[in-house]
């Protein structure tokens, strides 16, 4: 019984000093894996593409002709480009484009409550003649 006791917390911190040395070699091969032109995820959530990777820094694309400075640490994912740009030009997943299609097939039809927006008082039949707040139902 006192062996049980004393081995469980040696295992825990076994396992848990395992853990954190594979997501430490994972970390680095992915920062290995950095090249340019390669669409990447910061800690801060921000999407941009590698210009360059230097020894302890890479720099990143912001927006167009915007380049910035950020440490390979700071990088959180290297994304595929598939979904870089879908995450960037907003183009929904494959199986949502076919949802998108037949809605926008529905959508090309008018609906029957559809009327022309009128910006005259009077015609609007929302309120008097003289400006005053339509009546509550």
């Amino acid at each position: 019984m006192n062996l049980i006791i004393l081995l469980l917390p040696l295992v825990a911190i076994f396992l848990l000093f395992r853990s954190q040395k594979k997501r430490q070699s994972q970390q680095q091969s992915m920062q290995q894996a950095l090249e340019p032109g390669a669409g990447v995820r910061t800690i801060g959530g921000l999407y941009a593409l590698v210009k360059s990777v230097n020894e302890e820094t890479v720099e990143l694309e912001i927006a167009p002709g915007v380049v910035t400075h950020f440490t390979k640490g700071a990088v959180a994912a290297v994304l595929d480009p598939l979904e870089y740009d879908a995450i960037i030009n907003g183009r929904p997943a494959e199986d949502d484009a076919e949802e998108l299609v037949e809605s926008a097939a529905d959508a090309d039809e008018p609906a029957v409550e559809d009327r022309p927006l009128s910006l005259d008082k009077d015609k609007s039949g929302n309120g008097s003649a003289d400006g005053e707040a339509p009546e509550s139902k």
